[in-house]
């Protein structure tokens, strides 16, 4: 047991990873120049405020304290019953740990839809409240024994629907409160740094691993016969390292052949898109599918994904970074999938949907009913219908109140500056960061460019 512990600190590690650099980096280079600072940090204040509220609250909202599932119904947990972990082993601590770098990387996520346009203050108290009142219940009623897992058990391996569809419909919902950028449809908006995007799609890929085989903690069923521990956590441990990594090689491969037939161009930020597409589409069924099933899952969200993220210029959605036309989308396809390529022939299987032991159940394709597709899209709408409630309510409220928006002049100008105080790149002597004094700095510069 020593070396499982080992593991899901390194698991941990891994999946913060995913969050900075990662994602910042990811997102960082599809922005334009002037807000490339801010964009990562919304991914580094994500960090911190979902971080310390998840320790203060988090843990007991969504998991009772315990991880262990109660199955006694409930909508949500209380928060005081284990307030700033009162009562919580210190040996449990990884486990709230682990818990804790998915609520940091789901909020994170929404970011990229409203990237280049938003106050930075108006951000931390959306996430602070979209964690506590969507994530949590989510979290709790998929994974840890509330309503939808007492009645409607849904299989989540890793956070199809809790991380994926979660932030996808809340991204959705606050690109369309907040509106389109300046310039919309008619600038060009493109990435200024795709190397930083591919190298923050790298450091994903990597820390996916940590995503995805590191959700043994919840689910293996080793845990529950000590006997078996090692036969049953090498096989479920590497049926999830595989079907993660083929479903991502197939997603990247679907998405450059879409862009070949539409565009004619196979390009980089494509393959950084379709890599992030397959792990997306993975996630919730990487433990409970075949390899031939992981591969077909992760072609599907590759082209798919392709196809919806072109889709929003029809709509005139200013999804900045994709987050719907990937997320949300790709985390649909994998739940969905579940109901027709779940099998309980792979190691995890689709026993750990019924973990109260009701039933277990196999895919359309391996022979069984449409009961576990009922399953899963019911996750699906429920996950949709708080996520977006909640996203809806918080984003009026602050649209009616302190406002999300910097001006227009700040906007074409530059959000980096006019919300930090800084610059990414000093292309010229006297601006961008210096030390300490990058606000002062910052301000001579803009102050000879008006003169």
């Amino acid at each position: 047991m020593d070396g499982y512990y080992a593991w899901m600190i390194v698991a941990t590690a891994f999946v913060l990873m995913m969050t900075t650099p990662a994602l910042a980096l990811f997102y960082g280079g599809m922005t334009r120049s002037k807000s490339v600072l801010n964009m990562m940090m919304m991914s580094y204040t994500a960090m911190g405020v979902v971080g310390i509220i998840f320790v203060l609250y988090g843990w007991s909202m969504g998991w009772g304290g315990n991880g262990a599932g109660n199955l006694n119904g409930d909508l949500i947990a209380s928060p005081f019953h284990m307030f700033a972990l009162k009562n919580v082993s210190e040996g449990n601590y990884i486990y709230v740990l682990f818990q804790l770098t998915f609520a940091v990387i789901t909020a994170a996520l929404i970011s990229g839809s409203i990237a280049d346009r938003v106050k930075l203050s108006a951000w931390i108290i959306f996430i602070a409240g979209w964690i506590t009142f969507a994530y949590f219940p989510i979290a709790h009623n998929v994974w840890a024994g509330g309503w939808m897992y007492h009645h409607w058990p849904n299989l989540d391996y890793a956070g199809g629907t809790v991380v994926h569809i979660n932030a996808g419909v809340a991204g959705l919902v606050l690109a369309m409160i907040i509106g389109r950028r300046v310039g919309f449809m008619k600038d060009p908006m493109k990435p200024h740094n795709l190397t930083l995007t591919m190298i923050g799609a790298g450091l994903l890929w990597t820390g996916w691993y940590g995503f995805n085989v590191g959700s043994i903690v919840f689910t293996a069923n080793s845990l529950k016969n000590p006997a078996s521990f090692s036969a049953q956590f090498y096989a479920e441990t590497g049926v999830t390292f595989m079907n993660t990594t083929v479903a991502t090689m197939a997603a990247m491969l679907a998405w450059l052949l879409i862009e070949r037939l539409v565009h004619g161009k196979a390009t980089s930020l494509g393959a950084a898109s379709g890599v992030v597409a397959g792990l997306v589409a993975i996630t919730p069924s990487c433990g409970a599918v075949s390899t031939g099933g992981a591969i077909i899952i992760g072609a599907l969200a590759g082209g798919i994904c392709a196809v919806a993220v072109g889709a929003k210029f029809k709509f005139r959605l200013d999804d900045s970074l994709d987050v719907v036309g990937v997320h949300l989308v790709g985390g649909i396809i994998g739940a969905l999938m579940i109901g027709l390529l779940g099998t309980t022939k792979s190691p995890q299987g689709v026993d750990g949907l019924f973990a109260n032991g009701s039933s277990t159940m196999n895919g359309l394709f391996y022979g069984g009913d449409a009961t576990l597709l009922a399953h899963q899209a019911i996750g699906v709408l429920f996950t949709i219908v708080i996520s977006g409630t909640v996203a809806a309510v918080l984003g009026l409220l602050i649209k009616y109140t302190i406002g999300w928006r910097v001006t227009e002049e700040e906007e074409i100008d530059g959000i980096d500056f006019a919300e930090h105080g800084e610059t990414a790149y000093d292309l010229a002597s006297g601006s961008g960061s210096f030390g300490g004094t990058s606000v002062l700095a910052g301000a001579v510069a803009k102050e000879g460019a008006h003169a």
